[in-house]
């Protein structure tokens, strides 16, 4: 049975803009997602051509979110399970009927970079520039809500061998949401320098038999252009560089 909760787009703030949240609640919804069940015959027909230009990707499982609300300094949402084939369809469609909220770290080096990675050519994102994170998935899901902390730490620790609980995590999180993609961000200080936080992704990716990402690479200042960056990052640099006291 479909919950009652609905989503308050029109009171979102502006498209790119970064604020502080408190907490993120994501319930996930044991039925077919909607748009799943609308879009399900053209979602295969196209993983039919995204498998044939990328025969590397594997239709696994990951929460798309139905509905969500950001108010009182908090955002709520509800997800359903999907085939990562339904949401690749949806990312190019990007209906209203759904929206995609994913949680990254901002890794601070002690000598004040962010650490990056650039996507390995087998991927879904080939070549782009961005904090290592992941889609939210099964595996999250505690007693039916998503452990966003956890999920952070796992990716992080998958792609790069980097534990963000031996860094310091800032209280709370912060978002910002483009074409119904919705960031979260939690910041982590770590007592590393850059060099020494690329070092040890280098490491992580040579002992790896199948890594998903090329190399890390340590930021110090907002150029959109440095990288080939999705479009959420540059407003997440200028926001570091600028606005914080990274610099």
């Amino acid at each position: 049975m479909m919950s009652a909760l609905q989503s308050n787009t029109g009171e979102w703030p502006a498209e790119g803009e970064i604020i502080p949240i408190s907490d993120v609640d994501i319930r996930v919804n044991g039925a077919a997602h909607p748009f799943h069940l609308e879009e399900a015959g053209r979602a295969q027909e196209n993983w039919e051509k995204e498998i044939a230009a990328n025969p590397h990707l594997f239709d696994g499982r990951m929460v798309l979110q139905r509905a969500l609300r950001i108010e009182d300094g908090q955002i709520r949402g509800e997800g359903h399970v999907v085939p990562y084939s339904t949401f690749l369809w949806w990312r190019k469609t990007r209906e209203e009927g759904a929206f995609h909220l994913f949680a990254m770290p901002a890794i601070l080096s002690s000598d004040g970079a962010l650490i990056l990675v650039r996507m390995g050519a087998h991927t879904a994102n080939p070549g782009r520039v961005y904090s290592p994170s992941g889609s939210l998935e099964p595996d999250d899901v505690i007693e039916g809500r998503c452990d966003i902390a956890g999920n952070i730490r796992r990716e992080a620790l998958e792609e790069t061998g980097i534990d963000l609980a031996l860094g310091v995590a800032e209280p709370g999180y912060h978002l910002l949401h483009m074409a119904r993609a919705v960031t979260v961000i939690r910041i982590y200080h770590c007592p590393e320098t850059a060099e020494a936080l690329v070092a040890r992704v280098a490491a992580h990716i040579a002992a790896d038999p199948e890594p998903e990402i090329d190399e890390a690479i340590a930021v110090f200042g907002p150029d959109p252009a440095a990288y080939n960056y999705p479009p959420f990052i540059p407003p997440i640099l200028t926001w570091l560089f600028g606005e914080r006291r990274l610099r």
